[in-house]
């Protein structure tokens, strides 16, 4: 089984969030980034899992500068068995799909798992932009996924209940919680993630389809009003004058 886990960088959740040229830009400085938990957690460690039970190769793909690499490093030591950067500057999800694809379409991998969303941007639609641009199946939030001979069988939540689907490989999925349970990296993953194969290779010729007019805070939090236990009837009276409000 070939599978590639594509993984993006993201904004540790403590990080403290700033804007910079004119609120159009993530200011990084001093931001510590891990892996987007959804690409590692689910994704990877599903593809990992797979990987054991069947064997096959499980490939880590990122489009990024040079400061992807540490958290490359880290998928790397969880288990992965080599990994790609495509060096291209980040661009919109288009963008990134677009240099997803053009890397796999001739690679012939049988799955292709991506993290349902990044916690920073929550766009959701990478994935199914590569599906579309390789020309094949895409499962969206998939929980569960097992494969037998070229059949993979998806399960994901929807309204009322559970959705199970069948497909043929290759196919492309985004991985929601409940796909795998998160594994740490141990100190022989993390030694032997120094030696595994790094390749870097050019991104493709593509433009961005969108551009960033500017990002904003959302409004500060008001602070709490605390209200004496004895003094049920303010309670009454803010929860019905004040808290509707909100």
């Amino acid at each position: 089984m070939k599978i590639l886990v594509c993984i993006s960088k993201a904004p540790d959740t403590t990080s403290k969030i700033a804007f910079s040229d004119g609120n159009t830009k993530f200011d990084e400085n001093g931001v510590t980034f891990i892996v987007n938990p959804y690409d590692e957690w689910y994704a990877l460690v599903r593809a990992l899992e797979i990987k054991e039970s069947m064997g096959g190769n499980v490939t880590i793909l990122s489009v990024g500068g040079a400061d992807y690499e540490p958290i490359i490093r880290k998928a790397l030591a969880i288990g992965a068995d080599d990994a790609v950067r495509i060096d291209a500057p980040e661009g919109d999800s288009l963008f990134i799909a677009k240099q997803i694809a053009a890397y796999a379409k001739d690679k012939q991998f049988d799955l292709i798992l991506c993290g349902k969303e990044t916690i920073n941007y929550n766009g959701s639609v990478v994935p199914g932009m590569v599906a579309e641009l390789l020309d094949v199946p895409y499962v969206a939030l998939a929980t569960k996924l097992d494969v037998a001979g070229q059949t993979a069988t998806i399960e994901r939540e929807v309204p009322g209940g559970h959705e199970i689907l069948e497909v043929q490989v290759p196919v492309v999925l985004s991985a929601a919680k409940g796909m795998a349970e998160q594994r740490i990296p141990n100190m022989r993953g993390i030694m032997a993630a120094r030696t595994k194969p790094l390749e870097v290779i050019a991104g493709v010729n593509a433009s961005n389809s969108t551009q960033v007019v500017g990002y904003s805070l959302p409004p500060a939090k008001s602070g709490c009003k605390y209200i004496d236990a004895e003094q049920a009837g303010d309670l009454i009276r803010l929860l019905s004058e004040e808290a509707k409000a909100i």
